[in-house]
């Protein structure tokens, strides 16, 4: 995919086909619309982000029997207008002094069915269901995930970008010392990085060594790196909108031999899960592929999460590559592939790319060396 950056702006008939591709999928769904609050749905369908978290009910409402129309308070009109007005959606307030759930309620069919998305504050929707007692409301996790999964030529532009990013920053950040500085200083030139090749959002610089590196998820902290440690180095954040998110494990010094072994079986678990990909198959096939790889290994039991996750507009949402997982693969689906051995005391090793479904297998979004990467 050839590159140029920045990249064009999403226009009005991308969030128009959006919507319409929402509307449609809750129909096929047996739904009579969607409500769409705040938070990532929103801003993949119309651009829209409200410029402060707030109390007040803001709702998007898809429906086949209106317009598609955004709920917002008075206040927020003016900014809500200047987003959305150009796309087609219409803009109705209301103000401090009125009920904004029976506001809502004109758009919505007493005893419908209506998605909801994932963000929506629950105090909200317990407003909903007091005002339209009869309707019933499913999340979006429920009745809609697969909705922004399959991504679009823009929405891949921008995932291709920031995976490449990402591969910089690690490319950068192998060049610099490890021993004797603490998890959060490389954490910190992490996130620098990051930023320098273009991310607008750092969501997240895992660094665990040495012991530290048996735990997925460690904070940094400030615990010294050590010659021998194996350090697990997973970060990624926004760019543009869409995410990157990679991993990788070294070395500080040379590797004490069962890294050196898990490192390869964790390898082998990865590309092995990367080959299978293609349209059809399940989500759930992907991640028993690369599960059996490493209990054929005899580490099962120390690969103690998914094998992937989704990844857009958010760096996790759908699809998911979890164990009996039946979502078939589609092309433009993009998501992790990241197998990880964790030995409780004494090391992890994870080795994770970014990957869409192509018409015939899969390409990588991050393309830097799997090799177990010796760091000084």
């Amino acid at each position: 995919m050839a590159m140029r950056w920045p990249p064009t702006p999403f226009t009005a008939d991308d969030y128009a086909a959006r919507m319409a591709r929402a509307t449609r999928v809750a129909l096929d769904a047996g739904l009579d619309g969607v409500l769409v609050a705040p938070g990532p749905d929103l801003v993949w369908l119309t651009g829209y982000e409200p410029t402060a978290l707030t109390e007040r009910l803001t709702l998007l409402i898809l429906s086949p029997r209106v317009r598609p129309t955004l709920l917002v308070p008075t206040l927020e009109r003016p900014d809500a207008e200047a987003a959305v007005l150009t796309i087609g959606v219409g803009v109705v307030d209301w103000g401090d002094d009125a009920d904004p759930y029976r506001a809502a309620s004109a758009f919505l069919r007493p005893g419908g069915t209506f998605g909801i998305s994932d963000a929506t504050w629950a105090s909200h929707l317990l407003g909903l269901q007091d005002r339209l007692p009869s309707t019933v409301y499913l999340g979006f996790g429920e009745c809609l995930p697969m909705l922004r999964a399959v991504k679009d030529d823009g929405e891949l532009y921008r995932l291709t970008a920031a995976g490449a990013a990402a591969d910089a920053t690690y490319t950068e950040i192998a060049e610099l010392p490890f021993a004797g500085r603490r998890e959060y200083d490389v954490a910190a030139d992490l996130a620098r990085l990051l930023r320098e090749f273009g991310h607008d959002r750092v969501d997240f610089t895992i660094v665990g060594s040495g012991p530290n590196g048996a735990d997925p998820h460690h904070e940094a902290g400030d615990r010294v790196i050590e010659p021998g440690d194996a350090v697990v180095l997973d970060f990624g954040g926004l760019m543009h909108g869409y995410g990157s998110d990679t991993t990788r494990t070294v070395s500080v010094g040379e590797p004490d031999p069962e890294v050196r072994k898990v490192h390869e079986i964790v390898r082998v678990a990865q590309q092995t899960a990367f080959e299978a990909v293609r349209p059809g198959v399940a989500c759930g096939e992907i991640d028993r592929i690369a599960r059996a790889v490493i209990a054929d290994a005899g580490y099962g039991e120390w690969f103690i999460h998914r094998t992937g996750h989704g990844i857009g507009v958010t760096t996790h949402e759908p699809p998911y590559l979890t164990p009996g997982e039946p979502q078939p693969l589609r092309p433009g689906m993009c998501f992790s592939i990241e197998p990880g051995v964790y030995l409780p005391g004494r090391f992890g090793v994870r080795i994770e790319d970014i990957v869409t479904v192509t018409d015939r297998g899969a390409r990588r979004l991050n393309n830097t060396d799997h090799a177990l990467r010796v760091v000084g």
